[in-house]
């Protein structure tokens, strides 16, 4: 079934974007707009109809969550810049906060250390009825963790089966895993981040650090592809996002949540009492 915000593309999102057999990032085009062809100002149209398609898809989930046990992952990961944050606000921020739940994954703490990496993952698993949002995870232990040479390589190597072991975990108890890779270009991140520089109310955003990290861009892009090797599965794949264009990476992460929830097919649920009774009670008083 495809949503009624859906019909200006020309294929479907989900089967554009996800990593299969062969996939090289090295050959996707960060300016490009896959399956959308019309242009930036009529995007937003389509962004507000698909507002209001997630928002009833959401409700519905989180009201039948005690039937269905159903819940939605969403992995956000990305070289820094790359939009996680407008995803969170135009996408995830259009549906009932109630039904959200948000969990951004800095540095690890000394306790957080002494456990195995997926310890303080496991804790902010959604519950059923909710759409979950890891703002990074724990594609972090093997993407920084991997560069930065954090842990011994052969602890990184076991790290990747431990990832598709806990991912098919999920998705057998009803959690549906959305990961997303948002993929920018080198010189798209020296201009985003040369306008923090730039504007007072962005400066809060850089940190020096970042000019850091994107020295090790060609490193990083190693990881990622190796991530996409190792741990894009048949129940949980990843998609590759083009996200030079912001507007083009939020239609796209919105699809593919409206995918996710469609194939759901999440139901209003039956009432646990009688209506014609309890409207008869109603207008007695």
């Amino acid at each position: 079934m495809t949503p009624k915000s859906q019909k200006h593309w020309t294929g479907d999102v989900g089967t554009l974007l996800r990593v299969g057999k062969g996939f090289r990032l090295d050959r996707v085009d960060a300016n490009d707009t896959p399956g959308y062809g019309r242009r930036k100002r009529d995007s937003i149209d389509d962004l507000v109809a698909g507002a209001d398609e997630l928002s009833e898809l959401q409700e519905r989930l989180y009201a039948s969550s005690d039937v269905s046990g159903a819940a939605v992952l969403l992995v956000l990961q990305a070289m820094d810049t790359a939009g996680k944050g407008g995803i969170i606000r135009h996408v995830v921020g259009s549906v009932d906060p109630q039904g959200v739940q948000l969990a951004a994954f800095k540095a690890p703490t000394p306790e957080e250390l002494a456990h195995d990496f997926l310890w303080r993952i496991r804790g902010q698993v959604p519950e059923a009825g909710k759409i979950g949002v890891f703002d990074r995870s724990h594609y972090e232990d093997v993407l920084i963790g991997k560069v930065r040479e954090l842990a011994p390589a052969d602890e990184i190597e076991r790290r990747y089966g431990a990832i598709n072991d806990f991912e098919q975990e999920l998705t057998d108890a009803g959690v549906r895993i959305v990961k997303v890779m948002l993929h920018i270009s080198p010189d798209e991140q020296r201009d985003r981040l040369e306008e923090r520089l730039d504007r007072p109310d962005k400066q809060w955003k850089y940190h020096p650090g970042d000019v850091d990290e994107r020295m090790l861009w060609p490193a990083y892009m190693d990881a990622f592809q190796t991530v996409f090797d190792r741990t894009s599965t048949p129940q949980a794949p990843w998609y590759v996002v083009p996200a030079n264009r912001k507007w083009y990476a939020r239609l796209a992460v919105q699809s593919l949540l409206l995918g996710t929830l469609l194939d759901i097919d999440p139901h209003w649920p039956a009432p646990t009492y009688d209506v014609e009774a309890e409207r008869e009670r109603l207008l007695a008083t």
